[in-house]
C-alpha cells in the first residue's frame, strides 16, 4: 500500500510551516542536547530531516501494517480473559511495529527515551495513524499521559516510569465514572493515605475507559473526604504491575471496536500522586484534557482523510447512465466541499498545534532559567491562544469529520451501507468523535469564551493584516466583511447583558468565529501554496452563507423568544 505520508503533500506542507524555525529552536533549547547524545540534532535542517525521516517511517506502518489489519481489527476486537485485556493480533502488531520503531513517546526528553519531538510532526503521526485505523489510534495516541507525566510528576517518579513508554508501555486516562461523565467535578473513587507509610489507596468504579487495561494509568480519584467539587479532587499514577484494579467489562461500541473501553473496579490499589493535592481537576486534568482534544482533531482530520479517498476512488470507478458518478454536479460539488472542509480543519489543527508548541516550549525553558520580559509576553500569548483554539478545532474537527464520513457512505450509495467497503466502518469510527473528550456541546461552552472576551476577534484582525497576493484580495475582502459583521452581532448579544440568551446563541457565534479564522488560514495557506486556492475559495463562499445565515437568526431573534424553547414534561 502507500506510504501515507508521502501520498499527502499536505501534510509535508504544514511540516515545513515558516514558525517551524522558532518552534525547533525552542523545543531543542538551541541545540543543547547534541553534545550529549549522538542522535540529537545540531541545527534546524538536521532537526526538520529527522522529522520528516521519522514521519516516513510512521507512513509506511501506516499503509504497509495497520491499516490492512484494520478490517480484521474491527470484526474481532479485544477479549476479556480473566479480567485482562486481550488485543486484537492486529492491534498486538501495530503496536509491537511502532515500539520497534521507537515511535512511542516521541515528544519526551531524550533523557527518557524519547525523540524530544515538537508537537506538529506528533500530531502529523497522530493523524496519519488516525487515517489508518482510529480506533488503535486511541491506544497509540494515549503517549499523551506521557507529556502529563513529565509535565507535572516529581523527578523520582518521572525516572521510573517515563522510560517505559519507549519500550512499549500502553497508557490510560482514568476519569469517567458512572455518574460523572462530562461532570468531572463528581468523580467519587476515593482516594485514602495511610498516615505512616503515606502510602495512596484507590477504590471505587470507573467507566469508559479507553484502553482501561492499560500499564500506565492516571486516575482522578477524591483525595478530600469532606469535599463535594473540583477542588478534593487529586491526580494519581496506578500501575499495572501491582494488580489490584479488575476490569469487569468491555463495552460494545458502534465503533473503534479495536480500542478497548472498559469497567474498571479498583480495590485497595496503591497509587503514586502526581503534583499537589488537591490539583487533579483544576490543574492537571485540564491540561490532559487539552492534549487529548488535539488528538481527537487529529484522529477526526485521520478519518476525514481516510473517508475522502474512499469516496474519490469509488466515484471514479462508479458508472451510472453512461459515465461515471465523479462528472455529476450533485456527486463533484459534494467532494469539493469534503474536500474544503478537511484542508480548513487541517489548517486549523496545525495552527493550534504550533501555539501548542511554542508554549509547551517555554514551560520547559523556565525550568532552566528565568524567561525574559519577552520572552514571558510570547509564553502568554501562545498559552492563551492555545487555550482558545483547542475547543474550537475539537468542535469543527469531530462535526466535520461526521459529515464528511456521511457524505463519504451517501456517495457509495446502497453499497456503502454494507460491509463490503471500508466506509462503513469510518462512519461508524467518527460518530465518536464529537462525543467524547467533551462533546460538541461542552467545546462551545469553553469556546464561548473567546467570543466573550475578544480573543477570537482579535485573531481575525491580527490575521486580517497578512498579505495575501493580489488575486486573492476578493477574497479577502470577504472575510473582512464577515469579520466586522461578526463584530456587531456579538456586540448586539452581549450589550443585553441576558446569559440565557448568550448561551442559547453561543454556537452560532461559535461556529461564525470558526468560519472566519478558518477562512483565513486557507487564505495564508493559498498565498505559500497556490494548490489551497480552490479549497480557499470554495470554504470561504460557503462561510459566507451560513455566518449570514447565522447573523439573520440571531438578529431577528428577541428575549421573549426563549419561552419557545423552554419544553415542559409533564
Amino acid at each position: 500500500m502507500a506510504n501515507f505520508f508521502n501520498d499527502n503533500p499536505s501534510l509535508k506542507f504544514h511540516l515545513n510551516h515558516p514558525l517551524m524555525k522558532k518552534i525547533i529552536r525552542l523545543k531543542e533549547k538551541d541545540f543543547a542536547d547534541k553534545e550529549k547524545y549522538e542522535f540529537a540534532p545540531a541545527d534546524f535542517e538536521d532537526t526538520l530531516d529527522s522529522y520528516h525521516k521519522v514521519l516516513e517511517i510512521v507512513g509506511e506502518i501506516c499503509g504497509e501494517t495497520i491499516a490492512p489489519n484494520a478490517e480484521l481489527v474491527d470484526t474481532f476486537g479485544p477479549k476479556l480473559v480473566n479480567n485482562e485485556v486481550i488485543y486484537a493480533p492486529g492491534t498486538a502488531q501495530n503496536h509491537e511495529t511502532l515500539t520497534k520503531a521507537g515511535l512511542i513517546g516521541m515528544s519526551l526528553p531524550r533523557e527518557y527515551g524519547g525523540l524530544n519531538f515538537s508537537m506538529v510532526p506528533y500530531v502529523i503521526a497522530a493523524e496519519l495513524v488516525s487515517r489508518a485505523d482510529a480506533g488503535f489510534a486511541n491506544i497509540w495516541g494515549l503517549q499523551d499521559c506521557a507529556e502529563t507525566i513529565h509535565e507535572f510528576a516529581d523527578e523520582e517518579i518521572k525516572k521510573e516510569f517515563l522510560p517505559r513508554f519507549n519500550k512499549g508501555a500502553t497508557a490510560a486516562m482514568d476519569l469517567t465514572e458512572p455518574d460523572a461523565g462530562s461532570d468531572l467535578q463528581a468523580v467519587q473513587l476515593k482516594a485514602t493515605q495511610d498516615e505512616k507509610t503515606g502510602q495512596w489507596k484507590l477504590n471505587g468504579v470507573k467507566r469508559f475507559i479507553t484502553n482501561g487495561d492499560a500499564d500506565i494509568s492516571l486516575v482522578l480519584a477524591r483525595s478530600e473526604p469532606e469535599s463535594t467539587d473540583g477542588r478534593g479532587l487529586s491526580l494519581f499514577l496506578y500501575d499495572r504491575k501491582d494488580k489490584a484494579v479488575k476490569v469487569r467489562r468491555i463495552e460494545n461500541k458502534l465503533g473503534i471496536k479495536g480500542s478497548p473501553t472498559c469497567e474498571l473496579v479498583f480495590k485497595d490499589a496503591p497509587a503514586l500522586l502526581i503534583g499537589s493535592r488537591k490539583m487533579g481537576l483544576i490543574k492537571y486534568v485540564m491540561s490532559l484534557m487539552n492534549s487529548a482534544r488535539l488528538g481527537v482533531g487529529a484522529q477526526s482530520v485521520g478519518i476525514a482523510e481516510a473517508a475522502y479517498r474512499e469516496a474519490l476512488k469509488y466515484a471514479h470507478e462508479r458508472e451510472q447512465f453512461g459515465k461515471s458518478i465523479i462528472q455529476f454536479p450533485a456527486v463533484y460539488e459534494m467532494l469539493s466541499l469534503m474536500r474544503a472542509k478537511i484542508d480548513a480543519t487541517r489548517s486549523l489543527l496545525y495552527e493550534t498545534a504550533r501555539f501548542v508548541d511554542v508554549y509547551k516550549a517555554y514551560s520547559y525553558i523556565q525550568e532552566d532559567r528565568k524567561l525574559e520580559p519577552e520572552e514571558r509576553n510570547d509564553f502568554k500569548y501562545h498559552s492563551r491562544m492555545a487555550d482558545v483554539l483547542t475547543p474550537l478545532l475539537k468542535l469543527f474537527a469531530s462535526e466535520y469529520c461526521n459529515q464528511i464520513a456521511s457524505d463519504a457512505l451517501q456517495i457509495h450509495g446502497g453499497a456503502g451501507y454494507m460491509k463490503d467497503f471500508p466506509v462503513e466502518r469510518l462512519f461508524r469510527d467518527a460518530r465518536i468523535t464529537n462525543i467524547y473528550e467533551g462533546t460538541s456541546q461542552l467545546q462551545v461552552v469553553a469556546a464561548i469564551r473567546g467570543v466573550g472576551n475578544g480573543t477570537y476577534l482579535s485573531l481575525m484582525r491580527k490575521l486580517e493584516e497578512e498579505k495575501v497576493k493580489p488575486e486573492f484580495e476578493f477574497l479577502k475582502s470577504i472575510l473582512v466583511e464577515l469579520t466586522d459583521r461578526f463584530e456587531a452581532v456579538v456586540g448586539k448579544v452581549m450589550e443585553l447583558k441576558n446569559n440565557e440568551l448568550i448561551d442559547f446563541h453561543s454556537r452560532r457565534l461559535v461556529e461564525m468565529a470558526g468560519n472566519i479564522i478558518m477562512g483565513y488560514l486557507l487564505l495564508q495557506d493559498s498565498h505559500r501554496n497556490e494548490e489551497f486556492h480552490k479549497s480557499a475559495e470554495i470554504f470561504i463562499r460557503m462561510a459566507s452563507t451560513e455566518n449570514k445565515a447565522r447573523e439573520e437568526y440571531i438578529r431577528n431573534f428577541e428575549e421573549k423568544d426563549l419561552g419557545n424553547y423552554k419544553i415542559r414534561f409533564d
